[in-house]
């Protein structure tokens, strides 16, 4: 699966002979105005529109909304999900369904699971997430790829559901979050903020966070954009979630759950902007981040803490005791990049390189059973990432005989390349040999290519209706080739009414774990589907990517002061990529009656459904008030094969927001988020039927919070207010499922993360 140094070079010296010619020759559309909303002050359509690319045309398909820089102004936190997860289409779940590593919530779109969501900064892809091992059912320890970037670096934040996230390729099935960075002004500015969140109960973690920003011209031709960011979240008490755990019997009777695990961040980007001439910008951008966590004590299987008759803290495991308040792992990126955006008579262009490296350094994990994911030593491993990405567009405006159009065609190389030792150390000795597989040494080395060319065109058939056809093709080295078609459609029914259409084949293609034969977990039998017995589970070259249709049908009111729509969207998702449940085969050999184990491999599952409702109703209450809402309703989300759920989310999820601007100076701000009930699995890592406590639902709850932002000058700014004002807390009872056959551990149902409680917060900016 490695490729020759040779051809490696061969293939990156031509893509970036191509990106440069498509540099020097391209025209894409993205400074082309985007296709016009009817709005009071623009009310007609006989005016002649300007037509945008067909990406600008994506951006008012009806999945589609903006976090502003307003938005951010107002919602400080250390945590950009938190402010996004207020978005139609946005929850945060753990990444597996059982609830493993249940405290670590990503972005999840439309219920399509956080894999499937394609995480980019400024256009750019940022893959990190991908340096940390995938286990057995679905899990990463990571808090994924949103944080990267300061609250205060960042512009807005363009969220991007269903069918208008396909255009961008693999892994955005889910949708697309691009963080958009502040530009560079034209005289020289800055800012600085310190930011504090002090919890009520002082068992839940407290935030802080520093930043900085100093950006503006170095000449006529250059500028220049620095900032950097220090941040700190504390972890929860260690025995937060004590008397809320699931029952427990035998050696981990009294045992509980860890809280939240706490983060450290340090970054500082860079960048240079050359303006060459008249049209022409080259942007030069280099960064480097650091995330450390501090360990709360989670482990992916079992939960070690208990106490003894006199209130002392003791586990099973010494090293989780040990480790409690360290940080066990730590993820360095860097990212490289240069851009280059031309305009042009006839149309624009821009063509980017960019290269992305993450060292994930943590200590050893367990690949075995009730071990996986615990520490299995003191020693430390570091998985490598890293990835290349070419990518050029080019648009052009013309006419298809009397239809208006810009055509957009692009071309894009992404190279991957992962090492990861500790991942292929489990031993084969108690269930034998796998055929096939080293039994030790094996190589931790694998990567992949994927080469795309696309085509989209954005079409005028009148002055009420846009078209927009695409087309994309993905060569995959390990999984062949993928199509993307893409349509859609907004026409304007009337001067405030517009109906958006749009149906796209996404896709995602396995991650690097799944692919890799030389990668083994391994059960001794509690873990295996069907319970015959010991089982590994090893990666699979032979799987398909994952694919889905997605259609949304939506229809829009745009007028002075109000808008108001709904949208339905429908996914048919095919070969879901899980853990095999019929055996390929027997391991040879072995000892004991752990022997001659049976081997699973990730497989494809042929079809799983996710549906729903989104809405959205903002109004203009008065020249000083505006209240905003949207609706999130789950029909379906479900693995037809097995009856699972996809993602353990909130049936319906609601959220509404007041801002009234009392006086120049001062603004109120209220919020209220209402998450619907929540259920759990059905069945077991077996198979089986859940039972009793572990069919536990989460019943609906609402977060309230208020604040008020005041501007002491225009330059200094207070933001402060209280969240979840009515302190509505939530424990973790354990993972959805639970451990061993009898019962030891029992599931908790879908009582898997910790809902903090009431907390208050401050943010100070001032700018010259």
């Amino acid at each position: 699966m490695s490729i020759q140094a040779g051809e490696q070079g061969w293939r990156l010296r031509a893509v970036a002979a191509a990106v440069a010619l498509l540099g020097a020759q391209a025209i894409q559309a993205q400074t082309q105005a985007a296709v016009p909303t009817p709005s009071a002050q623009d009310p007609t359509l006989e005016t002649v529109q300007v037509l945008g690319t067909a990406e600008s045309a994506w951006k008012q398909a009806p999945g589609v909304s903006t976090v502003t820089r307003e938005d951010l102004d107002s919602q400080p936190s250390n945590d950009l999900a938190d402010v996004l997860r207020q978005q139609p289409g946005v929850n945060l779940t753990s990444n597996s369904s059982s609830g493993q590593r249940g405290n670590n919530r990503q972005i999840d779109l439309r219920g399509m699971g956080p894999e499937n969501t394609l995480i980019l900064v400024d256009g750019k892809p940022v893959n990190s997430r991908g340096s940390v091992r995938y286990g057995w059912r679905g899990e990463r320890d990571t808090r994924g790829d949103m944080n990267w970037v300061p609250q205060e670096a960042v512009e807005q934040i363009e969220v991007l559901r269903g069918p208008a996230a396909a255009r961008y390729g693999n892994g955005a099935a889910g949708g697309v979050v691009n963080i958009i960075t502040k530009g560079i002004p034209d005289k020289l500015s800055g800012s600085a903020t310190v930011y504090y969140n002090q919890p009520e109960d002082s068992r839940d973690g407290s935030s802080s966070r520093t930043s900085f920003s100093l950006a503006g011209p170095i000449s006529e031709q250059l500028g220049f954009r620095l900032s950097g960011n220090a941040d700190k979240t504390d972890a929860d008490a260690w025995d937060i979630n004590q008397g809320h755990a699931s029952t427990r019997a035998g050696i981990y009777a009294g045992t509980f759950p860890a809280g939240r695990e706490g983060v450290r961040d340090r970054n500082l980007s860079g960048r240079l902007s050359l303006k060459p001439a008249a049209g022409h910008r080259i942007d030069f951008d280099a960064s480097f981040a650091r995330q450390g966590n501090i360990y709360a004590g989670d482990t992916q299987n079992t939960n070690n803490y208990t106490v003894d008759a006199n209130g002392k803290l003791v586990a099973t495991s010494q090293r989780v005791l040990d480790a409690l308040g360290t940080e066990t792992n730590r993820m360095y990126r860097s990212t490289y990049a240069v851009t280059h955006k031309g305009e042009y008579d006839f149309g624009s262009s821009t063509a980017y390189l960019q290269y992305e490296t993450t060292r994930n350094t943590r200590m050893n994990e367990g690949l075995a059973g009730g071990t996986e994911g615990l520490f299995s030593s003191d020693a430390y491993g570091t998985s490598k990432l890293d990835i290349l990405t070419a990518h050029g567009e080019i648009s052009a405006r013309g006419k298809w005989g009397s239809l208006p159009h810009v055509m957009t065609v692009g071309a894009e190389w992404v190279e991957q390349k992962l090492e990861d030792s500790n991942s292929v150390s489990q031993t084969t000795t108690e269930a034998g040999s796998v055929p096939g597989v080293d039994n030790t040494g094996r190589s931790g080395k694998v990567s992949s290519r994927i080469a795309s060319v696309f085509v989209e065109d954005n079409i005028e058939l009148n002055a009420r209706t846009l078209l927009t056809p695409g087309l994309r093709l993905d060569q995959h080295s390990e999984v062949g080739t993928n199509w993307s078609p893409s349509l859609n459609l907004s026409h304007f029914l009337t001067d405030k009414v517009t109906l958006k259409a749009g149906v796209a084949r996404a896709y995602k293609a396995p991650n690097l774990y799944q692919t890799n034969p030389n990668y083994l977990l391994y059960s001794r039998g509690i873990g295996c589907w069907g319970a015959g017995g010991a089982c590994y589970l090893m990666g699979n070259a032979d799987l398909k990517p994952e694919t889905s249709i997605n259609k949304e049908l939506g229809i829009e009111y745009a007028d002075e002061g109000l808008l108001a729509g709904v949208t339905l969207f429908h996914n048919d998702y095919r070969n879901k990529i899980d853990a095999g449940m019929t055996p390929i085969g027997t391991a040879t050999g072995g000892t004991g009656a752990y022997a001659n184990a049976d081997v699973f491999t990730w497989t494809n599952i042929p079809k799983a459904v996710v549906s729903g409702v989104e809405g959205t109703f903002n109004i203009k209450l008065s020249p000083a008030v505006r209240l905003s809402n949207n609706l999130t309703y789950m029909v379906q989300s479900k693995n037809k094969t097995t009856g699972e759920q996809l993602s353990i989310i909130p049936k319906y999820t609601l959220n509404s927001r007041v801002e009234w601007q009392t006086t120049n100076a001062l603004q109120l701000l209220g919020s209220v988020t209402w998450y619907g009930g929540q259920k759990p699995n059905k069945l077991d890592y077996q198979g089986l039927p859940l039972t009793g406590e572990e069919t536990r639902r989460l019943a609906p709850y609402a977060l309230v919070g208020v604040g008020a932002r005041y501007s002491f000058s225009k330059d200094v700014t207070l933001t402060a207010g209280i969240k979840n004002l009515f302190d509505k807390r939530l424990y973790r009872m354990g993972n959805a499922v639970g451990v061993n056959n009898p019962r030891t551990i029992y599931g908790a149902g879908a009582a898997t993360y910790n809902e903090p409680g009431r907390s208050f917060y401050a943010s100070l900016t001032a700018k010259f």
